[in-house]
């Protein structure tokens, strides 16, 4: 998972040519049988902050991993049962539908699978509106963009001030 993480954002893990930064973590996984079906994580996170200064995050965590799981299995399912009813048509094509490995099922799992040659994302924001706006679609609805940037020029705003309901205080 974090070598695919790692792939994936140039920008924040950069590469001198021979080798790629990658964050210093460690990972270990136990298996208690006195605890059953708890899950227990404890994590630390450290960070940097203003002028050198550390900041750690220690979190501790118990739940009832079948539980915890359940719905994220019911959720897959019927992700799963929807795409496959869905069929696309390019214009001047012929429907089709999607590629077997439903890469939009990553929003609910730990490692994102792709199809070959497709961009992995690991960004969880942009996993869910993935989701959401296909479903968006589905209904002949455009899809949601939070870069909203008829509001950053001066044109755009000028004509949404125009159009729009006048506000009084």
């Amino acid at each position: 998972v974090v070598d695919d993480m790692v792939a994936s954002n140039s920008i924040l893990y950069g590469s001198n040519g021979t080798t790629q930064e990658h964050p210093d973590h460690c990972v270990v996984i136990k298996y208690v049988p006195a605890v059953h079906d708890s899950k227990r994580a404890m994590d630390e996170y450290f960070s940097e902050i203003f002028m050198g200064g550390r900041n750690t995050l220690v979190i501790h965590n118990t739940c009832e991993d079948s539980l915890l799981a359940a719905p994220l299995i019911i959720d897959l399912v019927l992700i799963c049962e929807l795409c496959e009813r869905i069929q696309v048509k390019e214009a001047g094509g012929e429907f089709g539908t999607f590629h077997p490995v439903l890469s939009i099922l990553s929003y609910m799992l730990k490692a994102p699978l792709v199809p070959r040659g497709t961009p992995i994302v690991n960004a969880l924001f942009s996993q869910r509106e993935c989701i959401s706006n296909l479903l968006r679609a589905c209904l002949g609805l455009p899809p949601e963009n939070f870069m909203m940037l008829e509001h950053k020029m001066p044109h755009g705003i000028a004509m949404i001030g125009k159009a729009g309901p006048k506000l009084r205080n």
